[in-house]
């Protein structure tokens, strides 16, 4: 194997720049520890009041308020929660602002405090503590913590989309994958992890694997990379090392404490879908999870749907009727269209539309073969002789959608997710369609408001793969939000 010199490129990462990371991470901690120690005084102060001044009826009132007892208490618990806290690692820099793990760790260190609280009344009967408090004070700092916490979160994903706050990494590998994993990362800078580039004996140092990424030099000159760069986190690419590779890397960086070793899953098809570890006997095993969401967001994105599905078919049930008869009064047929469709898991269903074309369309379109040569493909047509009067503005309005919200309810679709698609469209997807399938179609999503028919086809495989990846219930609402003012742009529908 011929040795390559170790690329210089000192613009990757800068020492100065490695500083102003660590300087960023201290006073993280430092405002994370204030404020929490804030809202802890507050929430407890908050339970206080209701509990003994706002003559709540819940509650037996004692004759005396011993505000001396719980001024004191204050003083000691406010220090005590916050080491909790530390030992719950909501400091700790490798699980700061990781969204419901954290949020996890939150209430688990909170009921943990109140029950070091409840151990000291126990073991000294001097010290009485009211239960309508103990209960209020756990519940309000829970709550409160968790708001805050996700207020700092909110904070420091928009400084990461102006750079900060990044974690440099470098792959060892710089393969297909290795190219999915910076798209991936690039995609998705509130993720927080920065890719400055590659190590791989196969290829040239210096070569750019990906825009403004390249090889710094052979898996050989990992070490020296990592203290020239400031790097803190390794990935190896399983599936662009040997078995004996890995292990070398394994072997050299797995024990180190200045450097976190993680291992891709080398699926490049399941990236989206995520995969859990579970051990039989001492033989760890990966298992693809079978859908994209955890327990929790699917709990919570259903709840979504169906809340807001049944109130828009309760309030829109007038226009429903009356779209329906004037699609009646317009041209012979049916008023609702069935679309045969893929789901989530490859199942397929009837997707419902209001018809918005003549029932011979088939016919009408066999005399145009320039558009049935369009139709092939982009799966769409500018200016379509099949589609009526009144489905001309359905479309435009994107009201022959509307019915699909009854989809909702069946659990076939959500309200906001990737396009859906028909079974013959699924090879164009090619390896992706693994990853399509892993979350329901939506009646909206990215390509909905970001110009509908007037993105290109591959544009719109590339939006439904960065909506999967990137999930989030509030990333649902805010599309929520952005698709009505979309519809009355009427941009890209026909």
């Amino acid at each position: 194997m011929t040795t390559q010199p170790l690329l210089q490129d000192w613009n990757v990462v800068q020492p100065s720049r490695t500083e102003v990371r660590y300087t960023e991470w201290r006073i993280l901690r430092v405002a994370l520890l204030v404020l929490d120690a804030l809202t802890i005084g507050a929430a407890i102060g908050l339970s206080y009041v209701l509990r003994f001044t706002a003559d709540l009826p819940l509650f037996y009132m004692p004759q005396e308020i011993p505000v001396n007892v719980y001024s004191t208490l204050v003083f000691w618990l406010i220090p005590a929660w916050l080491i909790v806290f530390s030992l719950y690692h909501l400091y700790d820099p490798n699980y700061l602002l990781s969204g419901l793990d954290e949020y996890s760790h939150i209430g688990q260190a909170t009921t943990m405090g109140m029950m070091l609280l409840i151990v000291v009344s126990f073991l000294d009967p001097t010290f009485i503590i009211a239960r309508g408090w103990l209960v209020l004070a756990w519940a309000f700092t829970t709550i409160a913590v968790i708001a805050e916490r996700f207020s700092v979160r909110r904070i420091v994903y928009a400084a990461r989309t102006r750079g900060r706050f990044m974690t440099p990494v470098l792959l060892i590998g710089a393969n297909e994958e290795a190219r999915a994993v910076v798209e991936y990362f690039r995609e998705a800078p509130a993720h927080g992890l920065r890719v400055i580039g590659f190590l791989d004996d196969r290829v040239d140092v210096g070569r750019e694997v990906v825009p403004g990424v390249r090889v710094l030099g052979m898996i050989d000159d990992a070490s020296a990379v990592i203290e020239r760069y400031g790097v803190n986190e390794i990935i190896i690419v399983t599936s662009g090392l040997t078995h004996a590779e890995l292990l070398d890397v394994y072997q050299a960086f797995g024990l180190r404490q200045d450097v976190r070793l993680r291992l891709s899953a080398g699926l490049f098809e399941l990236l989206s879908t995520g995969m859990h570890v579970n051990s039989v006997g001492s033989v760890s095993l990966l298992t693809p999870n079978r859908v994209r969401l955890s327990i929790t967001e699917r709990i919570m994105k259903k709840a979504t749907d169906l809340v807001i599905a049944t109130t828009a078919l309760v309030a829109l049930s007038p226009i429903l009727i009356a779209i329906a008869i004037a699609i009646k009064l317009d041209s012979p047929g049916p008023v609702i269209h069935r679309r045969r469709v893929l789901g989530a898991g490859g199942k397929s269903f009837d997707a419902f539309k209001f018809r918005t074309m003549v029932v011979n369309g088939n016919e009408v379109l066999a005399r145009h073969p320039e558009l049935l040569e369009e139709l092939k493909r982009d799966m769409k047509l500018k200016s379509d002789p099949r589609v009526t009067r009144v489905g001309e503005w359905l479309r435009k309005l994107s009201l022959d959608e509307l019915p699909q919200l009854f989809n909702v309810l069946l659990g076939q679709m959500s309200l906001v997710g990737p396009r859906m698609i028909a079974p013959e469209e699924a090879d164009r997807y090619g390896r992706r369609q693994l990853n399509l399938l892993t979350v329901k179609p939506g009646i909206t999503g990215l390509w909905q408001v970001s110009g509908r028919s007037d993105i290109s086809y591959s544009e719109r495989v590339q939006l439904d793969m960065s909506y999967i990846r990137n999930y989030s219930i509030w990333s649902d609402l805010a599309l929520l939000a952005r698709t009505i003012p979309a519809v009355l742009k009427k941009t890209g529908a026909y």
